[in-house]
């Protein structure tokens, strides 16, 4: 029998999420969806140690899923090993309502934080993200966290259902423990598919004032500043249009120069 754990960073309201949840049914046994109550995303891969962690049973177009007051990894992290009577053989985040490519972000995302706890735990996990290569970020999500966002996060739903499905009958090997996919919101069954580094990448200041002594997250990207050759990275390949499949080790989140070779071709 097949169990997959979903969970992610933008809560249990995140449209993306009863879709993702209903794919996934389609290729598993069991799936079991353990999520934030609400939006915890840039956390990576916090764990709640000096609060109690609350659980509760909801039900999202009909689906039935536990919020928890934690963090993405403290979702997985219950999911695996206090919540069900058995393990799950697969652990799944996303989609994720942004990008999560090149080192800066990745390293800060709850998305890939949460599927990093599941590797932690010795368990395959994929971390799924997409965004738009044309409209502008902030006016794009916006557009995605409505319910008139469906039909296209039922496309995204069914290229992760083929990206899982893979994984499922093939693996993701010793040699990674994540594997970070981010799409464009254009994506669908027949976009192509490419195995990519992982960008070595920065940002600028992430907090602006808001009053005396007062700060707040306000990020304003000027661009991704890239460290050396951004050729064949998860960045270019997305920007591209394509999908961009970057494994992943926990070490560093580094690039595995063979991981999923057997699965797909190299960019």
């Amino acid at each position: 029998m097949t169990f997959i754990l979903v969970s992610n960073d933008d809560g249990v309201d995140s449209p993306a999420l009863p879709v993702l949840a209903r794919a996934m049914a389609e290729i598993a046994d069991r799936v079991e969806v353990v999520v934030p109550d609400g939006e915890r995303s840039w956390i990576s891969k916090a764990i709640t140690r000096h609060a109690p962690v609350r659980v509760q049973q909801v039900t999202v177009d009909g689906i039935s899923m536990t919020a928890t007051t934690g963090s993405p990894a403290d979702s997985v992290q219950l999911g695996v090993h206090n919540l069900f009577d058995e393990r799950p053989d697969l652990v799944v985040t996303g989609i994720n309502i942004g990008s999560n490519f090149g080192s800066a972000f990745t390293v800060g995302s709850g998305t890939v934080g949460g599927a990093v706890e599941g590797a932690i735990s010795g368990i395959d996990a994929i971390a799924l993200s997409a965004t738009s290569t044309d409209v502008p970020f902030a006016s794009w999500a916006e557009m995605m966290r409505t319910s008139g966002s469906t039909p296209v996060w039922e496309r995204l739903a069914a290229v992760s259902r083929a990206i899982v499905s893979d994984v499922l009958r093939h693996g993701l090997g010793d040699a990674v423990d994540v594997l970070s996919v981010n799409m464009p919101d254009t994506a669908t069954i027949d976009t192509p598919r490419r195995i990519t580094r992982l960008a070595d990448t920065r940002y600028d200041k992430l907090f602006q004032q808001h009053g005396e002594d007062l700060y707040r997250h306000d990020w304003v990207s000027h661009g991704i500043d890239h460290r050396g050759d951004p050729t064949g990275t998860d960045v270019t390949t997305a920007a591209a249009g394509h999908i961009s499949m970057t494994p992943l080790r926990i070490a560093g989140l580094g690039h595995v120069p063979d991981g999923l070779s057997h699965l797909y071709d190299r960019e």
